[in-house]
């Protein structure tokens, strides 16, 4: 048995701000710390110990990262991973929703939400994502449980370790919520996902 644990930073918008397409430019701070520390109390409550925590090096997901290793009593340096920093999203960048529908439409945002296929304009590599997702699953060492803390656009594109990412979407919301927690396991020789988008937060005192 492996386990990779994916994780997406907490919030970067307080209430009653309006929010923007955050990408990889965009090196926002948390505005609070419930749901970072939500995934560490969540991961404990529920025995999910990892052996290592890895974070892309944006202000959001290091921060998340170090909240939820406080809760856990993780005390080893966490990894910086660049492989997993967030997308970019060209032209759309740091705009508001309805700015971005209004250039590319609301079927283009429908979907990426649905199935990641990635509209005009935006720099993503979906096949290079998808193969480092794949590469760093495999890297894993038996009896190794890792956690991840990456962003929404890149986290959407995990699935495809455990096989038909169609049929996936079919049953599961790939739009990862903030502070939400997924769960893929390795055994006799096949990755299957035991959890998905699970708002931690919403688990724990």
């Amino acid at each position: 048995m492996k386990r990779l644990i994916i994780a997406r930073h907490g919030n970067t918008f307080a209430p009653g701000e309006t929010p923007t397409r955050v990408g990889a430019k965009t090196d926002l701070p948390l505005v609070e710390e419930t749901r970072g520390r939500g995934i560490g109390k969540y991961l404990k409550q529920k025995n999910l110990i990892p052996t290592k925590i890895v974070a892309a090096p944006l202000k959001r997901t290091m921060k998340t990262a170090e909240l939820a290793a406080e809760e856990l009593g993780y005390s080893k340096k966490i990894e910086i991973c660049a492989d997993f920093t967030e997308i970019d999203y060209g032209p759309d960048e740091n705009k508001t929703e309805d700015v971005v529908i209004a250039r590319i439409g609301q079927q283009a945002i429908d979907l990426w939400n649905e199935k990641a296929i990635v509209p005009e304009g935006w720099k993503v590599d979906p096949n290079q994502i998808i193969e480092t997702w794949k590469k760093f699953a495999e890297q894993i060492a038996d009896n190794e449980t890792v956690l991840l803390v990456s962003s929404n656009g890149v986290i959407r594109f995990a699935p495809y370790i455990v096989g038909d990412y169609d049929e996936f979407c079919k049953t599961h919301d790939i739009k990862v919520a903030t502070g939400a927690v997924c769960v893929l396991e390795f055994e006799s020789g096949k990755w299957t996902c035991s959890e998905w988008n699970t708002k931690a937060f919403k688990f724990v005192d």
